[in-house]
């Protein structure tokens, strides 16, 4: 290889090698402009489902900094930390809302928020993310259908625990029509989630 050849190709290296680090310095600058956006996006999303489930006027804490976190992968569904959200009325426990996914979603997992009363009665359920059919799957959707309301005012027991599923697997839950994997999976994953309520209620306000 002659010099002229050698000193064309470490002037080529040279100018990839820079705009190589142009690009990658792009990347981290955008990345880190954009993912805080995404969190508050996520924060608001989720204080506004929090708000949907518990009404204000139904504790006096700080909701959003009486927190502990929870691990539970096989009953929550995720082995991420979750939060647990506590809501207090003069010092006495109303409910706890966390997050728990349903990871047999048609098309991939479920994000869901679940609010259970004290006295271990459902406040509620809010779909936070998924993937699932358009027109199909997506009536988890409180904006698309009531069905996600079914849980409220339930609760799980031992005596009502073959209950809890779809009516096409004998339970009591409505499935959608051409879409029974959506709403079993939902099912599964909140009585998941009531199991983990029922087993560590009197840890979960300290």
């Amino acid at each position: 290889m002659n010099r002229e050849l050698l000193q064309h190709l470490i002037r080529a290296s040279g100018r990839m090698a820079l705009f190589i680090g142009i690009a990658v310095a792009i990347l981290v600058g955008v990345r880190q402009w954009v993912e805080p956006k995404i969190e508050a996006a996520h924060q608001a999303e989720l204080l506004a489902s929090l708000t949907e489930l518990l009404p204000p006027d139904s504790y006096d804490n700080d909701l959003l900094h009486d927190t502990s976190t929870i691990t539970a992968p096989n009953l929550l569904g995720t082995g991420k930390p979750v939060t647990l959200y506590r809501a207090r009325k003069q010092g006495k426990p109303v409910a706890v809302l966390f997050e728990a996914v349903a990871p047999e979603g048609y098309s991939g997992p479920i994000r869901l928020l679940i609010g259970i009363r004290a006295d271990g009665h459902l406040l509620g359920v809010r779909v936070l993310e998924h993937r699932e059919t358009p027109g199909l799957g997506d009536k988890i959707e409180k904006s698309k259908t009531d069905w996600v309301d079914s849980f409220v005012g339930r609760q799980l027991t031992p005596t009502n625990e073959s209950q809890w599923a779809v009516k096409k697997d004998g339970g009591m839950f409505d499935q959608f029509t051409g879409a029974t994997i959506t709403p079993r999976a939902v099912v599964k994953a909140v009585k998941k989630a009531l199991i983990f309520f029922n087993r560590n209620r009197e840890k979960l306000w300290n």
